[in-house]
This record gives structure tokens, sequence and C-alpha cells, in this order.
């Protein structure tokens, strides 16, 4: 399996949301207005294709310098398991570099997964729920 990791600056709609259905996560994705503000709106797009099939996004939100927020990590059902995860979890690493720090916020699903790719829990965050 030849699978291509890249950075992407602009995105096909449709694809994300076949994508986001087929990963499983938990996302408005019958709002594609909200869906395609959310990745618009995100300034590091990291993917993995498989003869040019969307199979797997790391989207983030950074500031290059200190940070980086991994809003979704995701691949689709049928490619999970496979190393995929972790190579775009490595790619965020290498795009944005060793002084940057990465946070995300887990599914309780995943809560296993990310020990195993190399990520400390955290304890010190505080949030507000959003409302929809």
């Amino acid at each position: 399996m030849n699978i291509l990791y890249q950075q992407e600056s602009s995105f096909n709609l449709p694809d994300m949301l076949a994508l986001y259905r087929a990963s499983g996560i938990n996302r408005p994705i019958d709002d594609s207005t909200r869906m395609a503000t959310m990745l618009v709106s995100s300034n590091l797009l990291l993917t993995a294709r498989l003869d040019g099939k969307l199979v797997g996004l790391a989207r983030c939100l950074t500031d290059k310098a200190y940070v980086v927020y991994i809003c979704d990590l995701l691949v689709d059902k049928a490619y999970q398991q496979q190393g995929i995860g972790k190579a775009l979890l490595a790619a965020v690493q290498q795009a944005t570099g060793p002084q940057v720090q990465q946070l995300l916020r887990s599914a309780p699903s995943a809560m296993q997964y990310y020990p195993q790719v190399g990520f400390t829990p955290v304890e010190n965050g505080f949030y507000i729920q959003r409302q929809y």
C-alpha cells in the first residue's frame, strides 16, 4: 500500500465529508456549511491519500512557533489499524518542528491509542462545552 502524506492548502468538501463519514468520527457532517468553515479556518491540513483517494486527515490549528492543536485525526474505517494515524501525527511533527507542542482532545474510544504513539495525558486543562 503506497500512501502519500502531504500538506494541502485547499480541499474538496465532498471528499472531506465522505472521509468524515467513513471514519466514524463524531462531527456535524450533515451541516456542510459548518464543516466547510471548520476546514477553511484550519491553517494546517495534512492528508493521507491512497491512489488519490482521501483515506486520512489531520486537521490542525497552529501558530507554527509554540503550539499546534490537532482538532481532528481521522482515518477511513476501511484503512484503520495500518499506521496511517501514526504517520499523520508524525507529519504534524514534521510540518511544525520539534519546538512546537502538540495538543489534542481525545474521543473516549481513542484514550488508549494516544499514549501508544507518544502522547502524555494532561490534566491541567479547562473547557466550556459547545451548545450544539
